[in-house]
């Protein structure tokens, strides 16, 4: 099977999309052509996918990026079996092309909900454009094929759709959680409290703890993230490829998950909060209602109110100081994690279904 994966709005070494689709279908045996936006991401293709450079789609520079990716489905579409898209946006590249292959599309997040949360878009116009994400999604489910992300999104669609869930690549074995570094993997953004991870690691700059963030963050936060660096408050590693970021996190004191309430991560499992667990090292979290569960079933961390970097840091000395909590909590994970959210446990379902909407027999 050849399939074809596009994105025109995630970095192309995202974790869903390159660490752990693509990366299952190839292990499978089946051939990849991954149209992503390389040259603007400063990163080339990994060397077992056929890598195709597309624009960056970015805050209102979206169109262009669409118009690259509609040529590239063209010309592709009588070479692949399938296609694969990871972004909204990229509905309209397919939109109205004849004699297409079948199209999947992955969702990740809760599209109408992420609109609040994009300083780009004015607010006037955001409820207009949830109506229209909204009636673009029924369009979608009618035509297209759907994956979906958590199992919370399943009530915005009529139908039944394979749930494949942001699990990780849990390691055979862990190394113990160490107690003077604090870690915190992902996107850096207000709403995910990049500010009060800069607070924390100030509180904690005279306890001789020292705090790192690793992920690409958003244009709002990077002054905040450089003068904090300049200062030598914390270590801010920006954006990694997942398979090296994740070895920042073993030893790790803790690992810090910090979002803000807000609609699209109510519903959402924080992925961080897995690869903490995955990585044997506690978590800190704030309260929203999936990662409470996850960590309170497990006892795998603590949760810490909304925005409050003083509660933060005291989690984070209080787990310094008891060895042996420490060390149970990332333990508890980490059986966890290796149980449930073992990432081959969904691969095999996920190639099985694309193999079957190609019509490909094994």
């Amino acid at each position: 099977m050849h399939v074809l994966v596009m994105t025109v709005v995630h970095h192309p070494e995202d974790a869903r999309i390159l660490h752990r689709q693509i990366r299952a279908l190839v292990d499978a045996g089946h051939e990849v052509t991954y149209a992503a936006p390389y040259t603007a991401r400063g990163v080339v293709p990994r060397s077992w996918v056929n890598g195709v450079d597309l624009p960056r789609a970015a805050e209102r520079r979206r169109f262009s990026a669409v118009m690259a990716a509609r040529k590239v489905f063209k010309k592709m579409r009588a070479k692949v079996d399938l296609v694969l898209i990871h972004d909204p946006e990229l509905l309209f590249a397919i939109w109205g092309v004849r004699k297409r292959p079948p199209v999947v599309w992955d969702v990740h997040e809760d599209t109408p909900a992420t609109l609040s949360l994009k300083p780009w878009l004015p607010s006037f116009l955001r409820p207009p454009v949830r109506f229209l994400a909204r009636l673009l999604e029924g369009t979608a489910e009618r035509h297209l094929h759907l994956l979906l992300a958590e199992t919370a999104y399943a009530g915005r669609f009529k139908h039944a759709h394979l749930i494949v869930p942001n699990e990780t690549w849990v390691p055979d074995t862990v190394t113990a959680p160490g107690g003077d570094r604090v870690v915190y993997l992902g996107w850096l953004s207000w709403a995910r409290g990049v500010r009060e991870a800069v607070e924390v690691a100030r509180i904690l700059q005279p306890y001789k703890v020292a705090v790192e963030l690793i992920g690409y963050a958003d244009p709002q936060s990077r002054p905040m993230l450089n003068e904090a660096v300049a200062d030598g408050v914390l270590e801010w590693r920006d954006f990694m490829p997942n398979d090296e970021a994740l070895k920042r996190l073993d030893g790790a004191l803790a690992g810090l998950s910090l979002l803000h309430d807000e609609p699209n991560y109510r519903h959402s499992m924080p992925t961080k909060i897995v690869e903490y667990m995955a990585h044997g090292i506690p978590v800190i979290t704030t309260p929203s209602p999936r990662a409470v569960e996850l960590v309170e079933r497990y006892e795998s961390g603590v949760v810490v109110p909304w925005q409050d970097p003083k509660a933060v840091a005291q989690a984070v000395l209080t787990l310094r100081d008891d060895v042996r909590e420490r060390q149970g909590q990332g333990a508890r994970g980490y059986a966890a994690a290796r149980a449930n959210h073992h990432w081959p446990n969904s691969a095999k379902r996920f190639v099985s279904q694309l193999e079957a909407w190609a019509g490909v027999a094994k």
